[in-house]
């Protein structure tokens, strides 16, 4: 379903890498906390596609961790008739939106009490 190689943009990179350096949380498990915030929230991609320009490129594995079957398995249930670069696009957006809730925490502690 997913390519096997991803990336997110630019900022939402950014935004994690912050994260990182604040709380010690790394990159792919603050995406996987932040897709399944934006999945929560009822967010849904529009089918737009942005630019995934980010530098950090990790396999499918080490980005989607044990959620990976649940991970694809919800794109596919949300989004029936898109392939796997569309996939990619929304598993994108949904960290973007996700991430919007988490970036601005400073501590481990204040980041698990808001999850």
């Amino acid at each position: 379903m997913l390519p096997n190689r991803m990336n997110l943009t630019q900022t939402t990179e950014e935004h994690l890498k912050k994260l990182k350096a604040n709380t010690g949380v790394t990159p792919n498990v603050s995406a996987r906390i932040a897709f399944f915030r934006s999945i929560e929230s009822d967010f849904r991609y529009a089918g737009t596609e942005a630019k995934l320009n980010g530098s950090l490129v990790l396999d499918k594995i080490t980005w989607l961790g044990d959620t990976a079957e649940l991970t694809e398995l919800l794109l596919k249930m949300y989004y029936p008739n898109q392939d796997a670069k569309q996939l990619q696009q929304a598993w994108a957006a949904h960290v973007a939106d996700g991430v919007a809730s988490l970036r601005n925490h400073t501590r481990l502690l204040q980041l698990s009490d808001n999850i």
